[in-house]
């Protein structure tokens, strides 16, 4: 652990703020991701003063004393504040995430949705990816090698219930998996924590309605 004074007069109002102004005036060494600084790419997720959350958006006025900053929980290290995210992203191309179909493009349009139909997305579509939900939950602690975790299941929900896809039972047949889907055990660490006000774990029990729904069949 290392520790720095920085003159808050002298910096903008944000955790990002400080952790740059560091690397730019203390410690050009300190290493750390980040990119659109307005909440939306999920570069600068991190363990700030104890919840996982993005820098960009986390005030550091809504913090009491010394702001403690660490890397995300339980992901390896490369170095400083950077995580190594291979896993996840492993995990999160394993559901590809796309638009799968059978059916051939209309000719002269896209492929089009209802407006309630779109509205089925909200909630869902608004996942940045930053890891923060993923990286708090105890299930993904001890079984994420196998269990796809929080941010890739409400990415499946995402697209299991996108109406302009055409292959949902193939996608529910690579989640029918002791492991992938079920070690979700809906403490809402994942809920708690997404800077995004997301709910992963209703995804994920919408994911299980949807199983047993096509096992009643």
């Amino acid at each position: 652990m290392d520790s720095f004074d920085i003159d808050l007069d002298d910096c903008g109002p944000m955790v990002l703020d400080a952790i740059i102004k560091i690397k730019n005036e203390v410690d050009p060494t300190l290493t750390f991701r980040r990119s659109c600084r307005e909440g939306i790419c999920g570069s600068c997720a991190f363990n700030i003063d104890g919840t996982n959350t993005l820098a960009c958006t986390t005030g550091i006025d809504e913090i009491k004393g010394d702001v403690k900053i660490y890397p995300l929980p339980h992901m390896p290290v490369i170095k400083d504040l950077v995580p190594d995210l291979t896993h996840f992203y492993a995990q999160y191309a394993s559901i590809r995430p796309w638009i799968r179909t059978q059916s051939p493009p209309p000719p002269d349009k896209e492929r089009l949705q209802s407006h309630e139909d779109r509205e089925k997305l909200d909630g869902l579509y608004e996942c940045i990816l930053c890891a923060c939900c993923t990286t708090s939950c105890p299930s993904y602690w001890w079984n994420g090698d196998r269990y796809l975790g929080p941010a890739v299941l409400l990415q499946a929900h995402r697209w299991l219930v996108d109406s302009r896809d055409e292959d949902t039972g193939a996608r529910l047949d690579a989640l029918e998996d002791p492991f992938k889907l079920y070690r979700c055990h809906t403490i809402m660490n994942c809920a708690k924590t997404c800077p995004k006000g997301l709910n992963p774990a209703k995804a994920i029990a919408e994911i299980k309605k949807m199983m047993l729904a096509r096992q009643s069949l």
